[in-house]
């Protein structure tokens, strides 16, 4: 198990969403936290304790400037999400991001686009992918969600459907958004399925609040999964101690 940190980005300012009122017409984006200092503080931060592999999220327009400076302070550090496409991906890659992150640009009208799904792949290469494949239950399964977290797709997580997806991607990023910002916990049934049905780096987020959340998600999983988390942290206004996370992470692996 990894921590992986995370540098949500809204309107160029670094923020805590609960991420399925992003996307809502005519309604309040609901914010858990604004952060006084720039991207590139937390992004410094998470170099300096070591922290590969975190997550910066372009959440709309207006965001890249902030993204770019994340990126410059922790090179090949963190990973980019938020409004990649095969035209723009190269173009974080060769400013300091490790990998590109996609979601929406690979569903269309509810289904996986493989025509750009392998657009992608060619651009910028398997090993520089990874595909989030944030989710909601319905009906007792769990199907990917997609246009800011609003919208489901047809595109259901299951075994079958994990490792083919996982031919095109060097890892995976899956939110439980039904959780996610919410401080409520983990989904545990999804973290169980996740654990059998994974084969790549895969890291999960949603709904962890304290070192005992952690401590069942280390257990439910194996260790197999990384993690990351948002609203929680006091570094976003939460009461889960940032530092407690870090000891935490490192008693693992050392």
């Amino acid at each position: 198990m990894k921590f992986r940190p995370c540098i949500d980005i809204h309107q160029g300012k670094v923020k805590q969403i609960v991420g399925d009122t992003l996307g809502l017409v005519n309604q309040f984006v609901i914010e858990n936290f604004v952060s006084d200092y720039d991207s590139a503080y937390y992004a410094s931060l998470f170099r300096n304790d070591n922290l590969n592999g975190g997550h910066v999220i372009m959440l709309g327009e207006g965001n890249k400037e902030s993204a770019l400076q994340a990126l410059k302070e922790f090179p090949l550090g963190l990973q980019i999400g938020g409004g990649i496409t095969a035209e723009n991906a190269s173009f974080y890659l060769e400013n300091n991001a490790s990998h590109v992150i996609v979601t929406s640009y690979i569903f269309n009208n509810g289904d996986i686009n493989i025509d750009r799904l392998n657009k992608l792949v060619n651009e910028v290469g398997k090993e520089k992918l990874v595909i989030d494949l944030s989710c909601k239950q319905k009906n007792g399964k769990w199907f990917v969600v997609t246009n800011k977290w609003t919208t489901f797709s047809n595109f259901e997580i299951n075994k079958s459907t994990i490792r083919e997806i996982e031919k095109y991607c060097d890892e995976l990023l899956i939110h439980a958004v039904d959780v996610e910002g919410k401080r409520t916990g983990i989904e545990e049934d999804l973290v169980k399925k996740l654990t059998e049905w994974v084969t790549i780096p895969t890291t999960y987020a949603g709904g962890v609040r304290s070192i005992k959340d952690l401590e069942n998600f280390l257990k439910v999983s194996n260790g197999k999964l990384d993690i990351t988390i948002g609203s929680s942290l006091d570094l976003f206004g939460g009461d889960l101690s940032y530092s407690e996370v870090v000891r935490f992470y490192k008693n693992i692996h050392y």
